[in-house]
């Protein structure tokens, strides 16, 4: 079962895909989060909440999908009445080709010298540990908040103090925290992780700032329990209308140095992760991006993330700022 979630001015409805069609909700399910927090205070299941929640109110998703419609898609998952408590993450060098990505990226001649490297190798060795078992933890970084989330067809911003953005397809996780600080995987997605890989570049030490960026997921989100041993997927990059650049992926564990498991575990082991009400929405790595291949991105480039498993390809085009970064000064009060 695949979810999306649109808007119309300030009204909200969650919408149940049924191609070619949406089957929305009734009213009073505005957000997929208020299903999930019904869900996780307990009685029921998520796919009986949803099944209760059915209306006969159908739209053609076509006509929102390529944005003909009033109505728009948002991000498959959100906290609807508070982005502070919402938090973007995620996880590097988690695929078996992320080392290579990263030392194309940097040109160091001896990749295995690095410290990206010997992070790779002990995920290799040590990141897929076995059911209830500890493994060794991977890299991990932060986003922002959910005032940084974008739904599919919504711009992704180049502020005016970057160097660069480019694309990173991925595979998402979005998590609600119950009442009793209880984690709850309410699905995955697909994401485009967008990042500053120029400023990276520069310096392994950037990748902090450089992931402080604008980033988008869905259209759909997936809550049904799913195989996700391995998950083919494709990344386009489209100019004036003409494929410029494209790439097979693959993701899911099988292609991964960190189990899910894992990877949730070193997330939610912190107790400031598991606060009541919270919505978290993790990036888990990426197998490519044009950025390895040469390629910059242009204002209107289009970025198109697909993994069919997941539902229709998320496209995103890109905005740079043409403003001069400014001093933001601070003030003693």
């Amino acid at each position: 079962m695949r979810l999306v979630q649109i808007a119309r001015g300030s009204e909200r409805r969650v919408g149940v895909v049924e191609e070619p069609r949406l089957r929305l909700l009734k009213p009073t399910g505005t957000s997929i989060y208020v299903l999930a927090s019904a869900v996780a205070a307990g009685g029921r299941t998520l796919e009986s909440e949803i099944q209760r929640s059915l209306s006969s109110d159908l739209l053609d998703y076509d006509e929102i999908y390529e944005m003909r419609s009033e109505w728009r898609l948002l991000p498959a998952f959100d906290h609807p009445a508070d982005a502070a408590h919402c938090m973007v993450s995620g996880t590097g060098l988690t695929h078996k080709a992320s080392a290579l990505n990263r030392a194309a990226m940097h040109e160091h001649g001896d990749a295995e010298a690095t410290d990206s490297f010997k992070m790779f190798r002990m995920g290799l060795e040590g990141g897929n540990p076995g059911q209830r078992k500890i493994g060794v933890q991977p890299e991990w970084f932060f986003k922002g908040d959910g005032s940084i989330l974008r739904g599919h067809g919504e711009r992704l911003e180049v502020p005016s103090f970057a160097s660069d953005g480019g694309e990173e397809p991925e595979i998402v996780g979005v998590y609600v925290v119950g009442a009793g600080g209880e984690v709850f995987r309410v699905g995955l997605t697909a994401g485009n992780e967008f990042s500053d890989h120029r400023m990276e570049k520069v310096n392994y030490l950037y990748l902090a700032p450089s992931k402080l960026r604008t980033c988008a997921i869905g259209p759909e989100l997936t809550v049904d329990e799913i195989e996700f041993e391995s998950v083919e997927g494709k990344v386009a990059i489209t100019r004036n209308g003409s494929l410029i650049w494209s790439k097979q992926i693959w993701s899911g564990q099988n292609n991964m140095c960190h189990s899910v498991a894992n990877l949730e575990h070193h997330h939610f082991k912190y107790p400031a992760h598991r606060r009541p009400g919270d919505v978290h929405i993790h990036f888990f790595g990426a197998d490519a991006f044009s950025f390895g291949d040469g390629l910059k991105l242009e204002e209107d480039d289009e970025m198109s993330v697909s993994f069919p498993q997941f539902g229709r390809a998320l496209r995103n085009p890109i905005a740079v700022s043409k403003d001069e970064e400014e001093l933001v000064g601070v003030r003693t009060l």
